[in-house]
């Protein structure tokens, strides 16, 4: 079984270096498969010039672990590692990494996918979107819902 790395921190993240590190460590994967989530400038309809997250300490590490176990016990995995940020980011700024190593491009690439969609729900976040009428709370989405019930 190869390692779970779950890191929520302010700093940013060096995608290059991260992939490196695993692609040094793990002899006998095939694949990497790499998803880097990034501010965007506009939701539901609305510009948008930053957002900021908020989390509970541990209670988040430990949300993100699980879910990677989940995946794990799904597909033959060798490594997983998820950085996800918090604080304030502008726009175009890096949120999440997700690098999933398998010996296999398609075990790699479902866990990865499935990684994202439950952290898009399960992992213990609070999002506010700065846009030009003021701070708003962003709501659950339906379409993250739909897209976590289709791996159960």
């Amino acid at each position: 079984m190869g390692i779970t790395k779950v890191i929520v921190r302010h700093e940013d993240f060096d995608v290059s270096r991260e992939m490196e590190e695993l692609r040094k460590g793990s002899g006998s994967a095939g694949a990497m498969v790499a998803f880097t989530g990034v501010v965007r400038n506009r939701n539901q309809g609305d510009d948008i010039f930053a957002l900021t997250l908020e989390h509970y300490p541990g209670m988040t590490e430990s949300a993100i672990t699980a879910i990677a176990d989940k995946a794990r016990a799904r597909w033959e995995l060798d490594d997983i590692v998820v950085i996800h940020r918090v604080g304030r980011l502008e726009v175009g700024d890096q949120i999440v990494l997700c690098l999933v190593t398998s010996a296999h491009r398609g075990e790699a690439f479902e866990a990865c996918e499935y990684i994202m969609d439950w952290l898009k729900t399960e992992a213990p976040f609070w999002k506010k979107e700065e846009t030009p009428s003021g701070s708003r709370w962003v709501d659950a989405r339906e379409s993250d819902e739909k897209a976590k019930a289709r791996w159960q």
